[in-house]
């Protein structure tokens, strides 16, 4: 498919009759999501199983729950594995042609090792690149980054030796082992491509893209996995339960744990033998600016709570303040926070380990995004507003809440320009995408009342027609 005029023009493609197929089936992100809530049972049950099995309790000799950071980190562990096990036993991803895999090749060592050795330098220069721009970023060294930080550095002597073999092996089943990391190595050996005389600037490009969104958002994903974990193992529901605020807030937090869990372990499982490989960064300089404006460090000068340009939380005690003493009341709006958190946490469920923002790694139709193309963004649009209810302020001020209204509204402007440029992204990337895109347009439950609304509105008319053997049904 060609590529949109402009970032942020949608093409309308003939709409099919069905909902094509997701690349990803339901039942990945569910094993991972069961291996979570596994390993969180096992942690909060430590001291009854080490009890039974006669482990001790340390230097107190009191035996706790599993809440450091390091039982945060392990549970990618347990999404991971079943996650890959379902991958590969039962949907057989390693098999498909999007793989760039041919696993009847098997050349010969002598025939992929020169080129296997380029790869190498080149991707050991990424990661010596990416530990420099670590070192010198400062926020990389203050609060939870110090933890991810400490996680990378002891990874590093375990990458480099195990992609050795890892590199040489998949380079022996490869369609085309010239590829991106290729062109990498060479021009950091400022040697011509084994084969060609230079190297190719847009799969340098195409290269440092990929590299740039896993290192920075890995990076930030590790640093958050320990608050919300340890918060759900040493929390007792039981206690809660008679506190309808703290009840909700606990089944909150396990949502985003859920989210930033399975997220995390999508960000890391980038491997072309398990179709999971990043086939393209975004390549639109506003959908980086979009992004980045909804992270760390960029996000703490400008959304964040305070005296941020963009700060929406002036004043607002939010939810539970304003129900305060109205239990029916605070059960029921707090139903709608957990529902919409529970969307957001689906949303990132159903990706499995293909979860990461700005790249193309397949196309996602079922799920959530079954209703809506962007599920994960209007649930957490809607919960800010749920949640903060910026318009009732303390201080009595009509101008505060015009000011935080104005500002939250400002914030979902720059959801919905996210999503504009990743639809611009995957539409000039996979002809797939666009049978969805025109599907959802037609037939999903959120979309296409919103989609007739805006055709009203701008006076257009649908697309018409299709041929709906052209997609398959799911």
């Amino acid at each position: 498919m060609n590529a949109p005029s402009s970032p942020f023009a949608i093409p309308s493609p003939p709409p099919p009759l069905r909902r094509p197929a997701s690349d990803v089936s339901a039942g990945v992100g569910l094993v991972g999501l069961a291996g979570l809530l596994i390993w969180i049972a096992v942690c909060r049950s430590y001291p009854e199983i080490a009890g039974v099995l006669g482990l001790g309790g340390g230097l107190s000799g009191e035996r706790g729950v599993l809440s450091g950071p390091y039982a945060a980190l392990a549970a990618m562990a347990f999404i991971a594995v079943p996650m890959t096990l379902w991958s590969v036993l039962i949907d057989k991803v390693h098999r498909r042609p999007s793989t760039g895999i041919d696993w009847h090749l098997s050349r010969p060592l002598a025939e992929v090792l020169p080129i296997s050795v380029v790869k190498l330098c080149g991707l050991w220069a990424t990661w010596a690149i990416l530990a420099t721009f670590y070192a010198l970023a400062r926020w990389y060294w203050t609060g939870n980054y110090l933890f991810a930080m400490e996680v990378l550095s002891a990874a590093i002597i375990p990458l480099v030796v195990l992609s050795v073999p890892y590199v040489i092996w998949l380079d022996r089943f490869l369609v085309e082992p010239r590829d991106s990391s290729l062109q990498f190595g060479a021009f950091v050996l400022g040697a011509g491509i084994v084969g060609r005389d230079q190297w190719d600037r847009a799969e340098l490009a195409k290269h440092w893209r990929s590299w740039a969104i896993k290192g920075f958002f890995g990076a930030f994903m590790i640093s958050i996995l320990p608050p919300g974990f340890a918060q759900i193992v040493e929390a007792d529901p039981a206690q809660l339960l008679g506190n309808p605020v703290a009840f909700i807030m606990f089944l909150v937090t396990l949502l985003f744990v859920i989210d930033v869990q399975i997220g995390t372990v999508g960000y890391l499982l980038t491997l072309r033998p398990l179709d999971s490989h990043i086939r393209s960064g975004n390549p639109l300089l506003a959908g980086w600016l979009a992004a980045l404006l909804c992270y760390p460090p960029f996000v703490w000068g400008i959304i964040g709570p305070g005296n941020q340009v963009l700060s929406y939380e002036i004043g607002t005690p939010g939810w539970a303040h304003w129900l305060s003493g109205r239990n029916e009341l605070l059960w029921l709006w707090g139903a709608v926070l957990v529902m919409l958190t529970g969307v957001y946490a689906w949303a990132t469920v159903a990706f499995g380990i293909r979860f990461s923002n700005l790249t193309y790694r397949g196309v996602l139709t079922n799920g959530p995004y079954r209703f809506t193309r962007h599920p994960a963004y209007l649930s957490k649009n809607l919960f800010w507003w749920a949640s903060v209810l910026p318009f009732l302020v303390t201080s009595g001020s009509t101008a505060d809440a015009i000011r935080n209204s104005v500002c939250l509204l400002i914030v979902n402007g720059i959801y919905y320009w996210r999503a504009r440029t990743e639809e611009a992204h995957l539409l000039a990337e996979d002809p797939k995408y666009g049978a969805y895109h025109a599907w959802m347009d037609r037939h999903g439950l959120i979309t296409a009342p919103l989609a007739r609304l805006a055709r009203l509105v701008s006076g257009t008319r649908a697309a018409q027609g299709g041929n709906p053997q052209a997609v398959p049904a799911e």
